[in-house]
């Protein structure tokens, strides 16, 4: 017969992962298998600094965390050993730092994950990764709507030298 005592663990621990799967704007789902102590201490660091938290999870808890939920379709990609970054704010870090680490070190695989409470494969969590940062899309759109505005200035200084090169 199982413990009460831990039971009560397995499922505060349950509530928990539910919690975080619903509440952060993404989840990225990897097997870390083949990494060695200091390449996962690495990359625990860089996802630290971007207020990503990563954690070794059991795929029985986060199936129990999932059940109740539209994330259920999450379940078929937990098999085997499975980490999970779980990010803060920024929706596209996890999966940005995540995937830079992969390219360097073949042994980290993505699954997949989820985005905006939508579980999605590994193909759309790499095109999230792809774009650019919160600060570079927003640098695009300034110059996209600064450019009419400095397109009229310049219209109205060739005008303005026209006019004095004919007085």
């Amino acid at each position: 017969m199982a413990n009460a005592k831990i039971i009560q663990e397995k499922q505060e621990a349950v509530a928990v992962i539910a919690s975080k799967l619903t509440s952060s704007p993404s989840t990225v789902v990897a097997d870390y298998r083949g990494l060695n102590v200091a390449q996962v201490t690495e990359l625990r660091k860089q996802l630290r600094e971007a207020g990503v938290e990563f954690q070794v999870l059991k795929n029985s808890l986060v199936r129990r965390a999932t059940e109740g939920t539209e994330l259920t379709a999450l379940n078929d990609i937990l098999t085997g050993p499975t980490a999970v970054a779980f990010s803060g704010e920024d929706a596209v870090a996890p999966a940005k730092i995540l995937n830079e680490f992969a390219k360097k070190n073949d042994a980290l695989k993505l699954k997949g994950g989820v985005v905006e409470g939508k579980v999605v494969g590994m193909d759309q969590i790499k095109a999230l990764a792809e774009l650019p940062s919160r600060e570079g899309l927003l640098s695009m759109l300034l110059s996209v709507l600064q450019a009419p505005m400095r397109n009229f200035a310049l219209a109205v200084k060739a005008v303005g030298e026209k006019q004095e090169a004919g007085a």
